[in-house]
């Protein structure tokens, strides 16, 4: 019964390292229409490299992967639009954030 149960801590330990979060989502213009290329950076002091960045596919979604819990910024930038930035995000074990932006055109502030 031991070598079970010491078995079974071997193989969570694994798994509970492999918990991350994930932050993804949708970046839209103010009419509606999705927008490929919009760099998106998530940072936040519980990531060794302090932040992570992807860019919007050709259906506007994103998706940053492999995040340690804590609280983490999103900005968003695309040139000849406003900035748009999430503050306050906080992720937990292998929780998915859905973190959707509406940019709208204009200079980045």
């Amino acid at each position: 019964m031991r070598t079970l149960t010491l078995l079974s801590w071997i193989l969570l330990i694994p798994t509970a390292a492999l918990a991350q979060a994930v932050i993804a989502g949708t970046v839209r213009d103010s009419s509606g229409g999705v927008l490929p290329g919009v760099g998106v950076e998530t940072a936040s002091p519980a990531l060794i490299e302090k932040s992570r960045t992807a860019v919007t596919d050709g259906t506007g979604q994103y998706r940053i992967e492999n995040l340690r819990p804590g609280a983490y910024s999103v900005t968003f930038t695309r040139p000849g639009f406003s900035t748009f930035v999430r503050e306050g995000v906080e992720l937990t074990g292998s929780f998915t954030a859905t973190i959707n932006a509406e940019l709208k055109i204009g200079h980045s502030c």
